[in-house]
């Protein structure tokens, strides 16, 4: 795979708008999952497919739609189901590089980085939940009964994207001390251990928690509050899945930088260029240019 010139971007509408609608369509998918598992597999008549099925006509949000695959899905599930993949492609094709993201990109990165848009999605409905409990708890004294769980459930999967957003972004926490100081065949080898640390670890995780998290997500285990979302029937399956492309990104990393020239980290690593020169144009060479940073026009320049 050749690397990829990728056109920097500030975030077009298409950029903001498929992952958004890739969140609602996983989100419906996600709270009818049941639907889906209940319909396509084979489930024994019994108590665990009594419960599944009573929790989910619980929380059928479409309940008078006639079943159109199976016992369970209906039109609206299949429909969020043919559009996911279609969103996921969509999104992986359009996503553009942002003026301080990592450079150097394969067309598989793009994986990675829409990832990290629908994090970045992911956030903004975190805050907005946050900040619309703490409304009418604090001003209509009428508190929610599910803001707090949908909050925590944003968040795992916020911490999930943005691990996989950081390693590709080679954004993750790093010692360079030793690393600078070591000639360019060492760096490669230091590169091709931590990349082995990283898969052992996934498969040990994957290998260790691949059947408790399948029959969490079987049995649609639910969080046990008023609100009762699924987070651990959701939650440690992402975990898995995330964990999988971590490794695999870190894989395509090291074959990205096998021949990258060697880099010096510096104090200077955190300085955004382009917030620089925006500066600079703001305030100027002497320090004061046309535009207050702060209120637009500098006053004094329109006195005489």
């Amino acid at each position: 795979m050749a690397t990829e010139t990728v056109v920097k971007s500030n975030g077009g509408f298409v950029e903001w708008i498929v992952p958004l609608a890739f969140v609602i369509v996983s989100a419906w998918i996600v709270w009818h999952f049941p639907a889906f598992t209940l319909s396509l597999f084979p489930f024994e008549q019994g108590s665990q497919f009594d419960q599944t099925s009573a929790l989910f006509n619980r929380r059928d949000i479409t309940p008078n739609l006639t079943p159109v695959v199976g016992r369970f899905i209906d039109i609206v599930d299949l429909i969020a189901a043919l559009l996911l993949p279609v969103l996921f492609y969509i999104g992986v094709k359009t996503v553009r590089r942002a003026g301080m993201e990592f450079e150097s990109w394969r067309p598989i990165d793009k994986i990675a980085v829409f990832f990290g848009r629908i994090t970045m999605m992911l956030i903004v409905l975190l805050m907005s939940v946050m900040l619309y409990e703490v409304f009418v708890r604090y001003v209509l004294e009428a508190p929610t009964l599910w803001a707090n769980e949908l909050s925590l459930w944003l968040a795992g999967y916020v911490f999930l994207g943005a691990g996989l957003y950081a390693m590709q972004q080679r954004s993750h926490i790093r010692i360079f001390l030793l690393y600078d100081v070591c000639p360019r065949w060492l760096q490669r080898t230091f590169d091709c251990i931590s990349t082995l640390l990283i898969c052992v670890f996934a498969a040990a995780l994957v290998y260790g928690g691949y059947g408790e998290a399948l029959d969490k997500m079987w049995r649609w285990e639910t969080f046990g509050t008023a609100f009762d979302p699924p987070i651990p029937a959701t939650i440690k399956p992402t975990v898995l899945v995330i964990v999988t492309l971590v490794a695999i990104q870190a894989i395509i990393n090291l074959i990205s930088d096998w021949n990258a020239e060697p880099v010096v980290h510096t104090a200077a690593d955190d300085i955004d260029e382009d917030e620089l020169e925006r500066l600079r144009a703001a305030v100027g060479a002497d320090g004061t240019g046309d535009l207050d940073v702060t209120r637009g026009s500098i006053q004094g320049k329109d006195v005489k």
